[in-house]
């Protein structure tokens, strides 16, 4: 189990190039270790599988169906209606399925670029065909989350041509700004991760089997993400510090822009201060036992 990070360890603490470099090899050895074999075909993980199957062998269901399930499904790839006039429920759904619908075509522009397992020369290849498989495996989780509301339709539709060609484009940036961005990506969907985890026992309260299991498939999720801060992290030097906390504004306002049911289930402006002041002491036990940390962030409080 990786060793937890002292309650107000910031992540943009400093790091030298022999530090991140030790900590490539602590985390590929770490992913060894906590995900097992990678099934190439499947885009799957053995120990994310053997999760999934838990999950299902013990499935919840909401007590009552959405009130109209056919408003989810109108509003989830594009919000044809007034997202004020939707429920609470069907508002944080649909939300559910853009954001991770936005994970899916990421994950899946770069699965086509990254090298195999088998191919692979680097660590950091290595590490990177792991996370593809995890992110996967997460994919199957936000689709039980969609089973638990008897939402048993759901289906990952691409985006339109120019966002697809936009995310083959970003795995092709310049790595010091691709590692930027990819850093505040995944500090991002934490944050919304965070976010949501405040909003549920609101939402759900009439529903609390469905909520607590909703819960746990998100922490599952958000335990990995924890430790994706971490290594993206690793990736960044001084000035790429520098430049993911300018980016951390622009790019979470124009994300969430993209999603309407954000404005009205999240504050946004707290999300973009949570996330530039973010330290391990804002994040859940339940989130961050096991999760990987730097070993610098552990070191430098």
């Amino acid at each position: 189990m990786a060793p937890p990070a002292p309650a107000g360890a910031s992540i943009f603490v400093p790091a030298t190039r022999r530090e991140r470099a030790e900590n490539f090899e602590g985390y590929w050895a770490y992913l060894r270790q906590k995900n097992g074999e990678l099934f190439e075909r499947e885009q799957a993980l053995a120990e994310k599988q053997r999760v999934l199957g838990r999950f299902r062998e013990h499935a919840v269901r909401a007590r009552r169906p959405l009130t109209a399930p056919e408003l989810f499904y109108r509003n989830n790839v594009v919000m044809r209606d007034d997202p004020r006039a939707l429920d609470r429920t069907t508002l944080l759904l649909t939300f559910l399925y853009k954001f991770a619908r936005h994970e899916w075509v990421g994950i899946s522009a770069a699965w086509d670029v990254t090298p195999t397992l088998a191919d692979s020369v680097y660590v950091t290849d290595k590490i990177s065909r792991y996370h593809l498989a995890e992110e996967f495996g997460h994919m199957r989780l936000f689709h039980e989350m969609f089973e638990t509301f008897r939402l048993d339709r759901v289906q990952w539709v691409p985006l339109a041509p120019w966002v697809r060609r936009a995310y083959a484009f970003f795995t092709r940036m310049p790595p010091a700004l691709m590692a930027s961005a990819a850093f505040v990506t995944e500090l991002m969907g934490f944050t919304v991760y965070l976010h949501l985890d405040r909003i549920l026992d609101t939402i759900l309260a009439e529903e609390p089997e469905a909520r607590e299991r909703v819960r746990a498939l998100l922490y599952e999720i958000a335990g990995d993400e924890l430790g994706h801060i971490g290594l993206r992290r690793n990736y960044l030097g001084p000035l790429g510090c520098r430049t993911a906390k300018l980016m951390i504004g622009p790019m979470f306002r124009a994300f969430l822009r993209s999603m309407p049911e954000a404005a009205l289930l999240f504050d946004v402006r707290q999300m973009v201060k949570d996330a530039q002041g973010f330290t391990y002491g804002a994040v859940s036990p339940a989130i961050s036992k096991g999760a990987w940390v730097p070993s610098y962030v552990r070191l430098r409080p």
